[in-house]
């Protein structure tokens, strides 16, 4: 018996045997030299393969509208999006009239180079995007070479199991037989990977990130999958079984708890009324938000537009994603953030620098404002799909009062270029700064002047208050967010926001911690935003306490002289409170 732990994915508990499931659909891509008179007759069989690849991508977004959902779909709507993109058949074109290779060996390298940029990023959204580069130019490789993508050995599974593999593509999930995949286990993905969310829309329990796990098991061994711990047990014994159908009962019986509390406001004993918000990176995550009790989007990240397929994308792209994420949640608002790449994302690679110290360098803000005519696309973009919803724009990494200026002043200026093409926008489109510097905490009181409302992020604010990099495993685990210094800062932007009478969010990954809930509530947030999946069980917190007792909780933590004693008060009012 052998356990291993990964990142939850999709709620439940499958037991079954496994399926350990290798790609077979395997292919040599021919390379060779061409001249330039056969250059024109390539592209031309690049065009007829794509035209093919969008029609089985178009089946299966019909497929999955059927299926799942119409905002689910729309994991397929971005692939045909990708295949139709400009710059990646420029970047094809390009390639091919320089080196003269065949346009089969000119696809897999483009697409390689961009996924190998994708992919050495730390954050899972960039990682996540390389999956759709592979799954298109998969497609496209295949219909040059005239062989078929389709893998039948999902189609045609006839038992019960759980599919162990080392990842799995959006079209692998529609086209398996969904009745008789009981879990899934991946060595790649995250919790917000496209697997994920399909996985989660088809109610199957899953379980992503396990390294090597498909190479360590063996074809019908029995696998027990909790898909909410991310706990997988291989050849589990009898004592191991009953514990995980009782974990099933619990989880069951949880799950219909939190569910009930899915229409209720997140509202304190004594009648203090929080929003909570998601987080999203992709357009598509928006169907899912509804089932958590989402009450609108806190952080819609706005990089994916820029990594795909490797620059930014143009305005007519930028304002259908942002419109159809507006229309999807109704009266609730939508708080998108504008680029925010470097540092430790991938960045576009007409902007790519060599950096010593790249999280202290040209990122986010300081690079929309060094690239004026780049940002004012993004600002058009928003600006005209503001009149399909309740839209805010927020900055990231403002350090002062001069950026935030700078930004408002662009902003302008892409309001009077709307004007001048006669495009409407949203006049009560709020604007607001992202607080992730100490500069700009300790000037908040300043900041809020020219602010509607401010979003902490918690993720840098700790990084750049503890000169902590978060991504070196040395020294990550200094980077505690109950440290005194974290917690002052927090404190006083919020006074300075409620001072000037705007609203203070916070939208790290501090706001999905239930150990930290009750001291955020203290501290006086006005608004959480999260991953969509933690907003039932901090509803559940925030209902089950008074606002009293949070802010007792507030101010002994914020007399703590360590984060030894802040953790002690902390961890001794859960408990009194039964969390």
């Amino acid at each position: 018996m052998k356990t291993f732990i990964g990142i939850p994915a999709s709620a439940g508990i499958a037991i079954a045997k496994a399926f350990v499931y290798v790609d077979e659909t395997t292919f040599e891509i021919p390379r060779f030299r061409i001249d330039k008179t056969m250059a024109a007759a390539e592209w031309d069989r690049l065009q007829q393969a794509v035209t093919r690849a969008a029609e089985e991508v178009s089946a299966l977004h019909k497929r999955a509208q059927q299926e799942v959902s119409r905002e689910h779909a729309d994991i397929f709507q971005a692939h045909l999006f990708l295949l139709e993109d400009t710059d990646f058949h420029d970047q094809i074109k390009n390639l091919l009239d320089t080196n003269l290779l065949n346009v089969e060996w000119i696809v897999w390298d483009v697409s390689r180079e961009i996924s190998h940029k994708l992919m050495q990023s730390p954050d899972p959204v960039f990682r996540e995007r390389a999956v759709d580069i592979a799954d298109i130019s998969r497609r496209i490789i295949c219909n040059l070479l005239g062989i078929t993508c389709s893998r039948t050995a999902l189609a045609e599974l006839d038992k019960d199991i759980i599919l162990a593999a080392h990842d799995l593509m959006p079209s692998d999930m529609l086209t398996m037989n969904k009745s008789r995949v009981k879990g899934i286990a991946l060595d790649e993905g995250s919790s917000t990977c496209h697997t994920a969310i399909l996985a989660r829309a088809f109610n199957i329990p899953a379980v992503m990130g396990l390294s090597d796990f498909s190479k360590q098991i063996n074809d019908g061994e029995m696998l027990a999958l909790n898909g909410t711990s991310g706990n997988i047990t291989v050849n589990p014994d009898k004592q191991s079984l009953t514990q995980y159908k009782t974990d099933e009962k619990e989880q069951q019986k949880q799950i219909k708890r939190l569910n009930s509390l899915r229409e209720l406001p997140a509202q304190t004993t004594d009648g203090y009324r929080v929003a909570l918000k998601a987080n999203i990176g992709f357009l598509e995550e928006a169907a899912s938000l509804k089932q958590y009790g989402a009450e609108g989007i806190g952080l819609y990240r706005s990089e994916f537009l820029y990594i795909t397929p490797g620059k930014a994308a143009e305005e007519e792209t930028q304002y259908h994603a942002y419109s159809h994420v507006l229309k999807a949640m109704g009266k609730h608002s939508v708080t998108i953030r504008t680029i925010d790449v470097g540092g430790d994302k991938i960045a576009p690679e007409l902007l790519t620098v060599n950096e010593k110290n790249p999280l202290l360098g040209w990122r986010a803000i300081r690079l929309s404002l060094a690239n004026p005519g780049l940002f004012k696309v993004q600002l058009r973009a928003m600006l005209r799909a503001s009149v399909h919803g309740t839209m805010r724009i927020m900055f990231p990494l403002i350090s002062g009062i001069e950026e935030m200026e700078q930004a408002l002043a662009l902003l302008d200026e892409a309001r009077a270029e709307c004007k001048k093409k006669k495009q409407p926008w949203s006049d009560s489109v709020e604007v607001g700064a992202m607080i992730e510097i100490p500069s700009a905490a300790i000037t908040a009181d300043i900041l809020a002047e020219k602010s509607d409302f401010f979003s902490i992020g918690t993720n840098d604010l700790i990084q750049y208050s503890l000169a902590v990099d978060r991504g070196n495993e040395k020294v990550s685990y200094l980077g505690d967010a109950l440290h005194p210094a974290v917690l002052r800062f927090l404190k006083q932007t919020i006074d300075a926001a409620h001072a000037k009478g705007i609203k203070a969010a916070v939208c790290g990954e501090l706001a999905s911690d239930p150990e930290v809930t009750g001291i955020l509530l203290g501290l006086g947030l006005d608004e959480l935003s999260m991953a969509a999946p933690s907003i039932p069980r901090i509803k559940e917190i925030i209902r089950s306490v008074s606002l009293e007792s949070c802010k007792a909780l507030a101010v002994q933590a914020l007399q703590g002289r360590s984060i030894a004693e802040v953790r002690a008060a902390a961890d001794e009012w859960a408990l009194q409170h039964g969390i």
